[in-house]
């Protein structure tokens, strides 16, 4: 393990220092990233619009224009589709940055979602120059840009905004800082539903501290606020709905609830049944989520610090575990960049520069093309 450099752990460190120490990591994040929004328009042109505006989008962009109230159901085959499903802290900064700038309402989820892209990459960097160094920082950054689901990195979806403050949640916990790590963990709770898995394991991690002796209130702070985010929205949810699981049964319509990995067995059972009737990013789905077990597996073999390899874990068993959609797991485990850091670290082992620098280039390019798959030609979301 690598320590963060000492002239950079100090609270006291000039932003600019911090951003010099980053700069490669941010440099390299955003030349993969152009390379996919730059193909992506190849496939039918309008490459941005299509990038503000894809599946999911809509439904933050009406909530950032109209509230919760404001925000009429869809008719779905299980129910009405309805905005309570979706969090509230991207759209509150929609609706901030559309009041602020010239911008419509679906360039400024667009513009929210790249700067806090580019936030997650510096986290994500952070995390992994303090346990491993630099140049491994920088390919964990690189990394993440280039994974299968990419694209929705500088789409309007919240999975950028809910893994910048998971990136910087772990980073504080690493310093030890508990009551900015509650703080930071509370709003991604108030991001993604998957804020759970980080509370968990804040929580776990805080509790573990104070049973050591160690960390004092501060740490009992941490542990307090770390699930207020969700465990809020729920219950305010609840609320509005008139009845504690409201949340729950809103998700009922996307059939989305907990049932241990049985719909997932089955997805993979047709996957092997159907054969030549299934498309590629059902495979490719398959793959990122046999891919995840293994690295979480290696993660914990290299003994990754226990906040880390948990809250992995815990994103690793929502993906497996949820019923609903079998094509949004590999989505869903973008935030869980810890399962990157195994071949980041690989990758810092290679001597030769330019053996790095081919296999990243390859994965930008692979990755670009797949997104533009995913954005113009697979007929459901991704």
């Amino acid at each position: 393990m690598t320590p963060y450099p000492l002239a950079l752990t100090r609270r006291t460190a000039p932003i600019g220092a911090l951003l010099r120490h980053a700069a490669p990591a941010l440099l390299g994040y955003l030349a993969v990233r152009a390379v996919g929004v730059l193909v992506t328009p190849a496939w039918k042109g309008a490459g941005l619009y299509r990038l503000s505006t894809l599946w999911d989008a809509s439904w933050y962009q009406n909530l950032a224009a109209h509230g919760y109230a404001g925000t009429a159901p869809v008719p779905g085959p299980h129910g009405p589709y309805e905005a309570y499903a979706f969090f509230p802290l991207y759209p509150a900064l929609i609706r901030a940055v559309e009041g602020l700038t010239p911008l419509s309402v679906n360039y400024a989820a667009l513009l929210v979602a790249w700067v806090a892209s580019l936030a997650a990459a510096w986290g994500i960097f952070a995390v992994a120059d303090r346990l491993y160094g630099r140049r491994v920082g920088v390919l964990a950054a690189v990394l993440w840009g280039v994974l299968p689901y990419a694209v929705v990195q500088s789409s309007a979806y919240s999975e950028s905004l809910f893994t910048a403050l998971a990136a910087w949640t772990v980073y504080a916990a690493l310093q030890g800082n508990w009551i900015r790590t509650g703080v930071l963990c509370l709003l991604a709770g108030l991001s993604r539903p998957t804020g759970i898995a980080l509370a968990a394991a804040v929580s776990a991690v805080a509790a573990w501290e104070l049973l050591r002796g160690r960390g004092g209130w501060r740490a009992a702070l941490g542990a307090v606020l770390a699930p207020l985010g969700f465990v809020g929205y729920l219950g305010w949810v609840g609320l509005q709905k008139g009845r504690w699981d409201g949340y729950f049964r809103v998700q009922d319509a996307w059939e989305s609830h907990f049932d241990f990995g049985r719909s997932t067995f089955y997805s993979f059972k047709d996957l092997v049944a159907e054969g030549d009737r299934v498309w590629f990013s059902q495979v490719t789905v398959a793959a990122v989520l046999i891919a995840s077990v293994l690295l979480l597996a290696i993660s914990a073999v290299q003994r990754q610090p226990p906040v880390l390899l948990l809250y992995s874990a815990a994103m690793v068993v929502l993906a497996l575990g949820d019923a609903a959609y079998f094509n949004s797991r590999a989505r869903f485990l973008l935030p869980a960049f810890g399962l990157l850091l195994p071949v980041a670290a690989g990758l810092g082992r290679v001597r030769k520069q330019a053996s790095v620098v081919l296999v990243i280039a390859t994965a930008a390019v692979c990755s670009a093309f797949y997104g533009g798959y995913l954005a113009f030609v697979y007929p459901d979301a991704p």
